[in-house]
C-alpha cells in the first residue's frame, strides 16, 4: 500500500496498486471523506490488509467512522471491510444487498448494520447527501457508484480506471494518450459485455453522469479526475463499438491453426447440414 494523500479538501486517497504484466500498473484507491459523519467508500486489497487498517486509522478515529460505501463485493474492494466493521462500532454499511448476500459466501455480514439500496437513491448523511447510481461499466452485478453533492465528485467503482506506465496522484500527471489507451483497455477487458450493449441505451446511463456534471470523478482504479468529465464520458461513449480486450495466451502457432481449422470445418458441416 501507499501512503494516502488529498484528492480533494477532506477527501483522502487510501491507494495501492496491481500490477499489470506488459502494460504497467492498476491503481486500486479506496477513499475517505473527513466529513461530521466520515465516509469511508470501499476497502482496499486483501494484501493491504493491517497496513490499510493503519493507515485509515491515522485520518480517523474508529469510533467516529458512520458510513462505510462498498461500491460492490469483488476482493479488491472489500479487502479490510470485516476488520473495519469490527473497529469502528458505529459504522453502517450502504451497499446494495446483492454484495451483501455474496459476501455470505465467505462471511456474514450483521444484516443490522446494513443499509441497502439500488440506483436512484438519495441519502442525508449528516451534512451532505449522497445519490446511489449505476456507473456505466462495471465487472460485478452489484455495482454501485456514489455522487457526493456537497464534494461535486462522483466516486465511480471501477468506471473510468485506466492502467497506466507507472503510479501517479493525479490524471495531469500523465500524457493523455497514455491515460486514455490505458482507459480503454481496462474498460473493455473490466466489462467485455460492452460490446454487446445497445449503444442507445448505453449512452442514457453516461446520460445521467453528463447530468449531474461533477467536477471530479474519482475511480477505484484511476488517478484524481478533476475538470475531465466531459472527455471521460466521450471517450466512454466510445467503447461499445470497441473489440473486448482478451489477455495472451500461452499457445503454440500449430494449436492456434488446428483449432481455427476445426471451427472452419464445423461451420462448413453446420451450413451443408441446413441447406
Amino acid at each position: 500500500m501507499l501512503t494516502p494523500y488529498n484528492a480533494a479538501p477532506d477527501v483522502f486517497v487510501l491507494p495501492s496498486q496491481l500490477p499489470i504484466a506488459g502494460a504497467g500498473v492498476l491503481p486500486v484507491h479506496a477513499y475517505l471523506i473527513r466529513a461530521h459523519e466520515p465516509v469511508l467508500i470501499d476497502t482496499g486489497l486483501p494484501i493491504d490488509s493491517g497496513s490499510f487498517d493503519q493507515h485509515l486509522w491515522n485520518l480517523v478515529d474508529p469510533q467516529d467512522l458512520k458510513w462505510i460505501v462498498v461500491t460492490h463485493d469483488d476482493r479488491d474492494h472489500v479487502g479490510s471491510l470485516r476488520e473495519i466493521l469490527a473497529a469502528a462500532p458505529n459504522a453502517k454499511l450502504i451497499t446494495n444487498q446483492l454484495s451483501v448476500d455474496r459476501l455470505a459466501e465467505q462471511w456474514n455480514v450483521a444484516q443490522h448494520r446494513v443499509i441497502a439500496v439500488n440506483p436512484g437513491r438519495k441519502l442525508d448523511l449528516g451534512d451532505r447527501e449522497i445519490t446511489v447510481l449505476r456507473p456505466p461499466a462495471y465487472d460485478a452485478p452489484s455495482t454501485i457508484a456514489v455522487y457526493d453533492h456537497k464534494l461535486d465528485t462522483l466516486f465511480s467503482a471501477d468506471s473510468f480506471g485506466t492502467v497506466i506506465p507507472q503510479f501517479v496522484a493525479d490524471a495531469s500527471d500523465l500524457t493523455e494518450q497514455d491515460y486514455y489507451d490505458g482507459f480503454a483497455l481496462f474498460t473493455r477487458a473490466n466489462a467485455p459485455w460492452t460490446s454487446l450493449v445497445d449503444p442507445q441505451k448505453f449512452d442514457k446511463v453516461i446520460d445521467v453522469i453528463r447530468a449531474l456534471n461533477p467536477a471530479r470523478i474519482l475511480s477505484a482504479h484511476g488517478p484524481v479526475a478533476n475538470g475531465l468529465t466531459d472527455r471521460l464520458l466521450d471517450e466512454m461513449r466510445k467503447i461499445p463499438s470497441m473489440t473486448p480486450w482478451l489477455p495472451p495466451e500461452d499457445v503454440e502457432v500449430e494449436a492456434v491453426l488446428e483449432r481455427h481449422e476445426a471451427e472452419l470445418a464445423n461451420v462448413i458441416a453446420q451450413a451443408e447440414a441446413s441447406a
